[in-house]
Order: structure tokens, then sequence, then C-alpha cells
């Protein structure tokens, strides 16, 4: 269902305490592709806004790591924390948190398969779990006609900063 598409490109931001991996896709929404995997660091918002800037994204995608049951945990409260850092930082492009469930398991189990090292793919298991949950997120919107996931709301922003 192509007719409820927003034609753009969306990037797609992994957190993760250690790194950030970012994937993109194209315009079309046709593939989300491995962009780079950022350090997690003070630096990194600012990185992202950089990528951002090259991109030109209609929105940025941030996973939400709740737990299987669906309920937040302290990694959904620091990728929240993030995605309104970024948020601030990249204003002419709305936020959207999505359901990231097992899109590390599945990055992990692609990389084992492909014949890597879980030592090996430490730098981009980040990178491809953003790549598995934005692929979700443009198939789901095309088959729905709907924007996957919430928008970040401004009260999202837990900290009050």
């Amino acid at each position: 269902m192509m007719d409820g598409f927003r034609r753009g490109v969306r990037l797609g931001i992994d957190v993760g305490r250690a790194r950030v991996g970012v994937a993109r896709c194209d315009p079309d929404g046709m593939l989300a592709v491995p962009v780079e995997t950022v350090p997690r660091d003070d630096a990194s918002v600012a990185r992202i806004r950089e990528i951002a800037h090259e991109f030109s994204p209609i929105e940025i995608v941030v996973g939400l790591p709740v737990n299987m049951r669906g309920e937040d945990t302290p990694s959904t409260t620091d990728a929240r924390e993030f995605a309104a850092e970024v948020a601030r930082a990249v204003p002419d492009a709305p936020v959207r948190l999505v359901d990231e469930r097992l899109s590390t398991v599945s990055a992990h189990t692609a990389l084992r398969q492909s014949g890597r090292s879980q030592k090996k793919s430490r730098g981009v298991v980040d990178q491809v779990a953003a790549v598995v949950f934005l692929q979700h997120a443009i198939d789901t919107e095309k088959r729905t006609g709907r924007a996957p996931g919430e928008m970040l709301a401004e009260d999202d922003d837990v900290n009050g900063r």
C-alpha cells in the first residue's frame, strides 16, 4: 500500500550505552542501509546532527528498547532522553520512537550467519540493529499507510532540560 507512504530519507538511530548505530533509507523507502557507529559520548548528538545535515531526513526514527512485555526499562528511559537531545539538535526533522524489540538479537544473528564473531561484530552490530528496525518501520508504513511508532512529545524531555 504505497499511497500512504511519505516520500523522503529517514535516519534510524539505535541508542546503546557505548555506541549509537545510525542507518538511513533512500527517499522511496526501498532499503535501509548502515551509515556509521557513533561512539556514545558528549559528541554523539553533534555527530548525529552532522549526519542529519548531510542526508536531510524527513524524520529521525529512534529505537525504543522495551522489554518483551512492551514495558519500559532503564534503557527505554535512556533512549527517550537521547531522542529528546537529538530533537533539540535537529529541530527540522521530527523524531519518532519505534519499538525495536529483538532488533539487536536479529542483528547479532545476521552477523553470526555471515561468519562474523561477536567480537568482530561489536563495531557494526548497532548499525545493523538500526537497519533492522528502520526497515521494519518503513515496511510497516508502506503496509498500513500510517507512520510507525509515536512522535516524540514535548514532555518526553524527562529531565526538563
